[in-house]
């Protein structure tokens, strides 16, 4: 028993710390935890062994850029299943992994795996990032570049050069990638590679030889890519044997783990049980796992310099928001000898809607499911609101209106919610007298009334810069299209005989609303848009309501431009009216837009026929009859109020 005793009457007798504590007692405790922390060695697996034999000269991080819907998905299958890391034939369009994704064939979320391949004899590690092709998820497109050496520049055969690939190429060649043109459908009947290569020269000049032909689909010439590959994009530059140094990519939530970080490491080695530290939080991690996607999950012993993977701490990082994409970690006691990286821009919110439960009794399961997609997808802002009409909600910001819908159909998809979205808003800029600047997201925030408009100097609205792709037989349209909107032109290029660039300045609220399917519309879906932010500017606009029998309905609330008023309070109240039902005594239905009434539409009541049982009555007694109805109306309206079913503001704000 004495002997059992030795190492506490040792570790209890050892000296005290200046804050009184047992500096022995500390230090196993410490230790203990760390070996707790890392999980037991198991012995290495082929995989490991293959990787740990490759020298970094031999390490490859590349993207695929494009417009959207020119086959980067479909081309990331085949060289996954060309390199064994899938097998042939299996599930499609394996990194899309959000049904949202499958459904509409798009990429939303950067997805990122580690092949390995055999080129002459010697194997390589290549790391392969799909990228997002549509503008409203450029930040991830950005974050993905600054994991990457080089990339692969995209191009439909039949449609050729798109809005977005001009957009994706300048953002890919300003971060000095090494890029190597693909010429993707080429199997396709109205496929024409020669102009497709033409246009690759002269937009971007990039060399036709250096180009390879290829179907995605059906897998012809994929086999001459990887080998171009390893051949143009340099190797990553690193020292393993440095202090760490990793940057953090992209994040993600796991209900066990907690958020799971995706990582490019520069400098260094990472593996479990090290002490990490974040430069921008100054919190500390003792990592748990240390892997790679290869497609999934797969857990290393180590990561080392050049290498992109995941990691995850133990105990988990609890919340998404302490995982600042950007952020530069390194082991503890290193801070001083490694250099953070800059990071990357925070995308701000550019559309806004708010969104309400059908029925206020599943406003906890809304706001459970709203929380738990937002934990994936940090550009989404959340602050709650109320309403009068509709009841407890949320202001939800995006950075686009496809980003909006795709996370409105993975709240009824993946969570089962029913809600009510109200359209979308852009924000707007109020410069007061006192030189004061408020953005204002709501509308309901807007300053209106005498008070008001006296306190402000000025009026501001956000602008982007649009660039359309189209045949020039749609450009009469297109220019048509964008004066209506409010558009000011800024170039015009043919960049072949029969492809024109467009370049307008836009509103913002003008985009947001349905401008795009509006385009499609006027050129068959044979243009493509893209656009970026152009600043504020100077604007005339105006807070537009609508009044139900002079009462304003706070759900429905917009700023709108002075010229587009009296169009916009028409189809407001006429689209009302249909669905508010008939009262005893009239409803009158308003849109104001400042202190000007724009539009009205005025609802019988229902009316009961007093004179019926009168046959061959006196005038003056069927007067007296009326008299008394209108009398009692009139006594109903001094009471009564209006009651408007909450169906009616569900249909009228549906799109």
């Amino acid at each position: 028993m004495r002997r059992c005793l030795r190492p506490f009457i040792r570790l209890i007798s050892s000296p005290l710390s200046s804050d009184g504590t047992c500096l022995a007692f500390n230090r196993t405790f410490t230790t203990s935890i760390a070996r707790w922390a890392a999980p037991p060695s198991k012995p290495k697996t082929d995989l490991e062994r293959r990787i740990d034999a490759i020298p970094l000269e031999r390490f490859r991080n590349f993207c695929i850029v494009a417009h959207v819907d020119h086959g980067k998905s479909t081309l990331s299958d085949r060289l996954l299943e060309l390199t064994g890391t899938i097998e042939k034939g299996g599930n499609k369009q394996i990194l899309d992994k959000l049904d949202v994704e499958r459904e509409r064939g798009i990429t939303v979320k950067a997805q990122t795996c580690s092949m390995l391949y055999n080129y002459k004899g010697e194997d390589y590690m290549l790391h392969l990032v799909d990228t997002p092709g549509h503008v409203d998820f450029r930040a991830e497109v950005t974050r993905s570049y600054a994991s990457c050496g080089g990339a692969l520049l995209l191009v439909d055969a039949s449609q050729g050069v798109q809005a977005q690939t001009v957009a994706n190429f300048y953002l890919a060649f300003s971060q000095g990638l090494t890029l190597v043109p693909v010429v993707n459908k080429i199997d396709l009947p109205s496929a024409d590679p020669p102009r497709a290569l033409e246009q690759l020269e002269s937009t971007f000049e990039l060399k036709p030889e250096n180009a390879v032909l290829i179907s995605a689909k059906t897998g012809l010439n994929v086999e001459e890519i990887l080998p171009k590959v390893i051949e143009q994009i340099p190797a990553p530059v690193g020292d393993h044997l440095k202090p760490l140094r990793l940057l953090l990519v992209d994040s993600w939530y796991d209900n066990y783990k907690g958020v799971i970080l995706l990582v490019r490491i520069f400098d260094g080695t990472i593996k479990a049980g090290d002490h990490v530290v974040s430069f921008a939080t100054g919190l500390k991690y003792i990592v748990g796992e240390v892997g790679i996607m290869h497609p999934l999950e797969t857990p290393q012993k180590s990561l080392r310099a050049g290498q992109v993977g995941y990691i995850y701490f133990n105990p988990g990082m609890k919340q998404s928001k302490d995982a600042k994409v950007g952020d530069t970690f390194t082991t503890v006691g290193s801070e001083r000898l490694v250099e953070p990286y800059p990071g990357f821009e925070e995308p701000k919110s550019m559309v806004f809607v708010a969104a309400f439960p059908v029925d206020q009794g599943e406003h906890g399961h809304l706001e459970d499911s709203i929380n738990q997609i937002v934990l994936n997808d940090r550009s989404v802002t959340l602050q709650k609101e109320s309403s009068e009409a509709l009841g407890a909600g949320w202001r939800l910001g995006f950075l686009g209106t496809l980003h909006c819908s795709v996370f409105e159909d993975r709240l009824r998809q993946e969570h089962g919610a029913s809600l009510i979205i109200t359209p979308p808003t852009v924000p707007f800029k109020v410069i007061w007298n006192t030189g004061k600047e408020t953005i204002i997201q709501n509308p309901a925030l807007f300053p209106d009334g005498d008070e008001g408009s006296s306190k402000v100097a000025e009026l501001q609205e956000p602008y982007v810069e649009a660039t359309i792709t189209m045949p020039e037989e749609y450009l009469g349209k297109v220019i048509e299209l964008c004066e209506v909107n409010r558009g000011i032109q800024q170039s015009l290029n043919f960049f072949t005989s029969t492809q024109v660039i467009l370049k307008y300045l836009v509103p913002l609220a003008q985009l947001v609303d349905d401008f795009f399917g509006k385009l499609k519309g006027a050129t068959r879906g044979y243009a493509s848009l893209d656009y970026e932010d152009a600043g504020w500017r100077k604007s005339q606009i105006v807070k537009m309501q609508l009044l139900v029998n002079k009462v304003p309905v706070d759900a429905v609330s917009r700023v709108v431009h002075t010229s587009q008023v009296d169009r916009v309070g028409r189809q407001w109240v006429k689209k009302f009216k249909e669905h508010v039902d008939r009262q005893m005594y009239e409803v009158i239905i308003q849109a104001m837009a400042g202190r000007r009434i724009v539009a009205r539409e005025t609802i019988k009541p229902f009316r009961k026929d007093v004179l019926a049982k009168l046959h061959a009555s006196d005038i003056s007694r069927r007067k007296k009859l009326l008299e008394k109805q209108k009398e009692g109306r009139k006594k109903l309206k001094a009471v009564g109020n209006i009651t408007i079913q909450q169906e009616a503001f569900q249909k009228f704000l549906a799109k």
